[in-house]
C-alpha cells in the first residue's frame, strides 16, 4: 500500500502550497544522493518526496489526490517529473555548488549590474527651500568606448569557448543526476578573450570622472535620498548601469529653523510695544513682512504667517512661517526711564498671586456643595 503523500512530506491536509514547497525543500537537501553516498534508504526517501511534491505541489493533481486518493492519479501514477526542481534550483545549487539539475540546460550569463553610487550633497538653506540645481563631479566606470565593453580587441573580437561550445556551462552525469555547472574556461560568458583590449585592459570598463547637473526639488532637507537612474557604475558584460544616490546635508540658518514644511523663528519686542501693541518687520525668506502685535500680547505669544515656510517636496501645498515673541527686559536704564517705571509699577499695584493648592480645592468643593 502507497504511503500518504501528505505524510510523507509531514505536513497537515489543509497545508497551504508555500507550507508544502517548504516542506520538500527540507526534506530534499537532507535526503539528496550527492549528500548521502551509498545510502539507499536515503535515496527512497528522497525519491519519496520528489513523487508526493510532483502531485501536491500541483494544483490540479492536488485536487484529484485530495478527492479519489491514489487512485485519482490514474492507479498507476509513480516516480515524478524532472522539472520540479525548477522553482528552487537556486537553493539546491547553492548547497551542493552546483547549476542545474536533470539535465536543466540554462545557460547563465555573466553580466551583472553595476555598482551603486553614493555621493553627499551641501546645499544652503534656501536652496533647500526653493530647490536648485548643482553640477557634480562624479568619478565612476563607464563602459569603454574601444571594446564596447566586452574586454577584447576590436581587431581580434571574442571567440567561442571550445570547451563549453558557447553554452557556458559544461555537464556531466552525477548517479541519476546530469549536472551542469558553469564553465571555468570562459567563466559562463561562453566567450574567450584572447587578446585583451588595450584601452581597458581587458575589463570592459574604464574610471572616468562625469559632471552631472543635478536638479534639488524645493522641499529636500537633511537626509533627503535624491535616486538618479543609470549614473552609477557602468555594468559588467553588458549588464545595466547602476544608480546615483544623492545624499542631502542642508545648512544652518541663523535665524530660521525647520520643523516639517514650517519654518520657526523668534523676533524681540520690548515691554511697551507688547503693552500698548505694535507693528513690526518680521524677516521672511521673500522679504520683510509686517506683522501687528496687539495689546497685551504675552512673551511667548507665537502668530502664524501663512504660506512663509517650506515649499512640501511632494507637491502638497507650503508651510507656514511661526513667529515668536519674546519681550526683553532691559538691563539698562536712564533716570527718566526708571522714574516712568517706578510710577507705572504704583498705576498697576502689585501683580497677581499665584492660586494656592487650597485655594483651588476649595473651589472645587463649593462647585459640588
Amino acid at each position: 500500500m502507497k504511503k500518504d503523500y501528505y505524510e510523507i512530506l509531514g505536513v497537515r491536509r489543509d497545508a497551504t502550497a508555500q507550507d508544502i514547497k517548504s516542506a520538500y525543500r527540507k526534506l530534499a537537501v537532507n535526503y539528496h544522493p550527492d549528500r548521502n553516498p551509498g545510502d539507499p534508504a536515503a535515496e527512497e526517501k528522497f525519491k519519496e518526496a520528489a513523487e508526493a511534491y510532483s502531485v501536491l505541489g500541483d494544483p490540479e493533481k492536488r485536487a484529484q489526490y485530495d478527492r479519489f486518493g491514489h487512485s485519482g492519479l490514474g492507479g498507476d501514477f509513480s516516480g515524478f517529473d524532472a522539472d520540479i526542481f525548477a522553482d528552487f534550483g537556486d537553493i539546491l545549487g547553492d548547497f551542493f555548488g552546483f547549476g542545474d539539475l536533470f539535465g536543466g540546460s540554462r545557460r547563465r550569463s555573466r553580466s551583472h549590474r553595476g555598482t551603486d553610487l553614493r555621493y553627499d550633497l551641501t546645499v544652503e538653506f534656501e536652496d533647500a527651500v526653493f530647490g536648485t540645481k548643482a553640477k557634480l563631479r562624479i568619478p565612476r566606470t563607464q563602459t569603454c568606448n574601444h571594446c564596447q565593453g566586452t574586454g577584447a580587441d576590436p581587431k581580434h573580437g571574442t571567440e567561442v569557448c571550445t570547451t563549453c561550445g558557447g553554452h557556458g556551462q559544461v555537464r556531466f552525469q552525477q548517479g541519476f543526476f546530469v549536472i551542469s555547472r558553469e564553465c571555468s574556461a570562459c567563466r559562463g560568458t561562453g566567450r574567450i578573450v584572447r587578446e585583451p583590449c588595450p584601452e581597458c585592459k581587458g575589463q570592459g570598463r574604464i574610471q572616468k570622472e562625469r559632471v552631472l547637473e543635478v536638479r534639488v526639488p524645493a522641499g529636500v532637507e537633511t537626509g533627503t535620498r535624491l535616486r538618479i537612474a543609470g549614473e552609477g557604475d557602468a555594468g559588467y558584460q553588458g549588464g545595466p548601469p547602476g544608480d546615483l544616490y544623492v545624499s542631502i546635508q542642508v545648512k544652518d540658518h541663523p535665524f530660521f529653523r525647520r520643523q516639517g514644511d514650517d519654518l520657526l523663528c523668534e523676533v524681540p519686542i520690548n515691554f511697551a510695544q507688547a503693552a500698548l501693541g505694535c507693528e513690526i518687520k518680521v524677516p521672511t525668506l521673500e522679504g520683510d513682512h509686517v506683522l501687528k502685535i496687539p495689546p497685551g500680547t504675552q512673551s511667548g505669544t507665537v502668530f502664524r504667517l501663512r504660506g512663509k515656510g517650506v515649499l512640501n517636496l511632494n507637491g502638497m501645498g507650503r508651510g507656514d512661517q511661526l513667529v515668536k515673541v519674546v519681550v526683553r527686559t532691559p538691563k539698562k536704564l536712564s533716570d527718566r526711564a526708571r522714574d516712568l517705571l517706578k510710577e507705572l509699577a504704583e498705576e498697576l499695584g502689585p501683580a497677581d498671586e499665584p492660586e494656592t493648592e487650597e485655594g483651588f480645592f476649595s473651589r472645587v468643593k463649593d462647585m459640588f456643595s
